[in-house]
């Protein structure tokens, strides 16, 4: 089981204003709304991590002739 640490952070009147509106909507506390932007924006950045490979290994797949599942394993077997 986890324990909080509790932290002190500063926000602009704005992000206040919309943060306990949606913790309002949604039934949740302050503390509960940031912790969901942060766990979301973590999984944000994972996945432009995992487009960049994609991407990158895409690239050395192609200049490689690999354009299919077909060539990809004629290129396996070799």
């Amino acid at each position: 089981m986890s324990t909080a640490i509790k932290k002190t952070i500063s926000l602009p009147p704005d992000l206040v204003r919309d943060a306990e509106s949606l913790a309002k909507a949604e039934g949740k506390t302050l503390s509960g709304v940031i912790q969901d932007a942060l766990r979301q924006s973590r999984i944000e950045r994972r996945l432009q991590e995992f487009r960049g490979m994609q991407g990158y290994w895409s690239r050395k797949a192609r200049d490689k002739g690999i354009l299919s599942e077909q060539d990809l394993e004629r290129f396996l077997r070799q």
